[in-house]
């Protein structure tokens, strides 16, 4: 098996594959490269490499470094898929020393709760607290 490290170096990040992916998700279909640029040059970004330092899996935070931060964009490409990668990339990001001791962090997901309880997360005690605004097609 390949062994795989986690960077936060956005040099050592592939924004084709980045962009490759979050364009085409459920969440963010049709983003432009230069909107997903400056996203990603505000965020905290984790990239899962490979051997051959090829970028495999990927995950930001939006956050202030102090109080809260917003997990967004998580992705495992399907070819490596089911090798514990969003475990690792997720260990990684709650042990990073920008993110101790924030007050919150929160995260939407469709299909990944199973992942996110094994690192502390669950439902919002009072979702009638929150509250949004969403662009219904943000990219047109």
């Amino acid at each position: 098996m390949p062994t795989y490290s986690v960077s936060c170096d956005q040099a050592e990040m592939d924004f084709e594959v980045i962009h490759g992916f979050i364009s085409n998700s459920y969440w963010a279909q049709g983003m432009p490269k230069a909107l997903l640029r400056k996203a990603l040059a505000n965020s905290l970004c984790f990239a899962v490499l490979d051997s051959e330092a090829k970028q495999v899996a990927f995950g930001r935070l939006i956050t202030d470094k102090a109080t809260f931060a917003y997990l967004a964009d998580v992705f495992v490409l399907e070819s490596h898929r089911g090798l514990g990668l969003s475990k690792l990339m997720m260990a990684a990001i709650m042990e990073h020393p920008e993110l101790q001791g924030l007050r919150r962090i929160m995260l939407a997901t469709r299909d990944a709760h199973g992942l996110y309880t094994q690192f502390g997360f669950n439902a919002v005690d009072t979702p009638e607290t929150l509250m949004q605004i969403r662009l219904e097609n943000p990219y047109l």
